[in-house]
C-alpha cells in the first residue's frame, strides 16, 4: 500500500493556477481531515424555514460550485495552502431533514392560515417530533465541533439554515471561557421558540445568548426585526449591540456622519478578544443571494462585508471559528449563483480566520 502523502507534498504537487478539479475536495483542493487547518461541518438542515425552502442543498451546492473559484487571495495569497476540508455529508441528517420539513411545512401552514395547535394532537405531535430532533442534531454538530477543536483545528459550519450552527456555538462555549459573536444578517434572530420552533431559524442568537460565555452579540446589517426582538436588544443591558441597516447607510450617506470604514472600527471596537463570526447569506444584498430562504431588501455589498472581515482579522482580535448559512441553489438548477456567492464568502472567512496557522 503506497503512504500517504504529506501536507507539505500535496502543496508542492499542487498548482492553484490550475484547473478547479471537481474530484478532489472542496475548492479542488487536495487536503484530507490530516491536512487541514479549518475543518468545515455541513449541515443540510431547514426543517424550520419558515418562507422559502431550499437551503438544505446549500452545503452541496457550494462544493459543486467551489472548484470554479481562482485561489489568489488579496488578503492571504496562500489560503489555499492552510488546508479546507469538507466533512462526508451526513445522509442520515439529509434524509431525517426531507422527512421533517414535509411534516413542518404542514404544521406552518395551518398556523398561518389562522389555525390554533391547543387540541391539536396530531400537530402537537408533529412539533414534539421536530423540538426533539432539532435538539439531536445540535447534539450531533457539538460533537464533532468538539472533535475538530480537541485535533486543534478551526470548526466551521455550512448550512442549512440559520438554526444549524447551534451546536457549534454550543462546542465553543464549553472550551472559551468568554467570546463574543458578530452576526451578519437581514434579521435579529431573537425570537423565543418562534412558531413554536424552540431551535427555530429565527431563534437562533436567542438560543446562543442561553450560553452565558457568549459576552457579547453585534449585529451588523439587521432590517427586519420584531417588537419582540427590540424588548430583547433593550433589555439586554449592552450585551447585545445592533448595527441597522438603514443606520448603517445613512451615516455613510451623511459624509459628515462617517464612512463605513468607520463605522466598522466602531462595530469591532464592541467586540472582546475572541470573536466567532455567524454569516447568514441574506445579511448581503438580495442580488447577490437572490435564492436564500428570506431576502430582504437592502443590506451589505459582498466587499463591505469583506472589509469588515478584513479589518477585524487585522485588529488582532482571533476569529475562533464561524458559520455561513442560508445559501439556496436556483430550483431550476439554470446557474450557480448563490452558490458561487457563498463559497467565495466561504473561502475568505476561512483564509482570515486561519491566516496564522500557515508556515511561515
Amino acid at each position: 500500500m503506497p503512504i500517504p502523502s504529506s501536507k507539505a507534498e500535496k502543496i508542492a504537487k499542487f498548482n492553484p493556477s490550475g484547473v478547479g478539479q471537481s474530484v478532489s475536495g472542496i475548492f479542488g483542493l487536495p487536503f484530507d481531515y490530516a491536512d487541514s487547518e479549518v475543518v468545515i461541518i455541513p449541515v443540510p438542515w431547514e426543517v424550520t424555514t419558515s418562507y422559502r425552502a431550499g437551503t438544505a442543498q446549500g452545503p452541496e451546492a457550494i462544493l459543486h460550485a467551489s472548484p470554479q473559484l481562482d485561489l489568489f487571495d488579496f488578503d492571504v495569497p496562500d489560503a489555499w495552502k492552510i488546508g479546507l476540508y469538507l466533512l462526508p455529508l451526513s445522509q442520515e441528517w439529509k434524509h431525517k431533514n426531507a422527512l421533517l420539513r414535509a411534516k413542518a411545512a404542514h404544521y406552518i401552514d395551518y398556523l398561518e392560515k389562522g389555525g390554533k395547535l391547543e387540541g391539536n394532537i396530531h400537530l402537537y405531535s408533529i412539533l414534539t417530533e421536530i423540538n426533539a430532533t432539532c435538539y439531536h442534531l445540535n447534539e450531533w454538530v457539538c460533537r464533532n465541533a468538539l472533535k475538530i477543536l480537541a485535533d486543534g483545528k478551526i470548526p466551521v459550519v455550512l448550512g442549512g439554515d440559520h438554526s444549524s450552527p447551534l451546536g457549534l456555538i454550543e462546542a465553543f462555549a464549553r472550551t472559551h471561557p468568554s467570546f463574543g459573536i458578530l452576526q451578519i444578517d437581514a434579521h435579529a434572530d431573537l425570537r423565543k421558540a418562534y412558531e413554536g420552533f424552540v431551535f427555530s431559524h429565527a431563534s437562533i442568537m436567542y438560543n446562543a445568548l442561553q450560553f452565558p460565555q457568549v459576552s457579547k452579540l453585534v449585529q451588523v446589517g439587521i432590517r427586519d426585526i420584531c417588537e419582540e426582538e427590540i424588548q430583547v436588544v433593550q433589555q439586554s443591558n449592552g450585551r447585545i449591540i445592533p448595527y441597522y441597516d438603514h443606520l448603517l447607510k445613512e451615516s455613510v450617506y451623511i459624509k459628515r456622519s462617517g464612512t463605513w470604514a468607520e463605522a466598522c472600527e466602531e462595530i469591532i471596537n464592541q467586540l472582546p478578544d475572541k470573536v466567532y463570526v455567524s454569516f447568514d447569506i441574506d445579511g448581503l444584498d438580495p442580488k447577490l443571494c437572490p435564492n436564500t430562504g428570506t431576502p430582504v431588501a437592502g443590506g451589505l455589498q459582498l466587499h463591505e462585508a469583506f472589509y469588515l472581515l478584513r479589518q477585524l482579522a487585522m485588529s488582532g482580535k482571533e476569529i475562533i471559528g464561524f458559520d455561513l448559512c442560508e445559501v439556496a441553489p436556483n430550483q431550476s438548477g439554470a446557474d450557480e449563483w448563490d452558490a458561487n456567492v457563498g463559497a467565495r464568502i466561504l473561502y475568505k472567512m476561512a483564509a482570515l480566520a486561519g491566516a496564522k496557522r500557515l508556515a511561515p
